[in-house]
C-alpha cells in the first residue's frame, strides 16, 4: 500500500510562487509509478494539473503551461510541483496521485489559496 503525503501549500499573493511536494512511502518501487498532480476548486470538478510518467515524460493542463513545472526525485520518492505566476483561479486543494497499471493511490491534499 502506497501512502502519499502532500506539503507546501499555503496562502500566496497573485504573481507569487509555491512549491508543492508529495512524499511516498510504503513502496520500494516508486520509480515505476506515473505521478500526477490534480486540483479541486469549490464548485468545480477535479482536474488534472500535471503528470510525469515513470520515464520522465511530462504533460500539463493548458491553464498552467508555462507557469507550473512537475518533477520527481526517485531516490527521495518525491514528486514536486513548482508553481509560478500564480493566479486567483489556481486556488484549490491540490492532490497527488500515484498510478501503476490499475493501481491508484491518492494523498490527502494540500490547500493552495491565491489572493488577488
Amino acid at each position: 500500500q502506497v501512502q502519499l503525503v502532500e506539503s507546501g501549500g499555503g496562502l500566496v499573493q497573485a504573481g507569487g510562487s509555491l512549491r508543492l511536494s508529495c512524499a511516498a512511502s510504503g513502496t520500494s518501487s516508486f520509480s515505476i509509478y506515473d505521478m500526477g498532480w490534480y486540483r479541486h476548486a469549490p464548485g468545480k470538478q477535479r482536474e488534472l494539473v500535471a503528470v510525469i510518467t515513470s520515464g520522465g515524460t511530462t504533460n500539463y493542463a493548458d491553464s498552467v503551461k508555462g507557469r507550473f513545472s512537475i518533477s520527481r526525485d526517485n531516490a527521495q520518492k518525491t514528486v514536486f510541483l513548482q508553481m509560478n505566476s500564480l493566479k486567483s483561479e489556481d486556488t484549490a486543494v491540490y492532490y497527488c496521485k500515484a498510478r501503476f497499471i490499475t493501481r491508484e493511490y491518492w494523498g490527502q491534499g494540500t490547500q493552495v489559496t491565491v489572493s488577488s
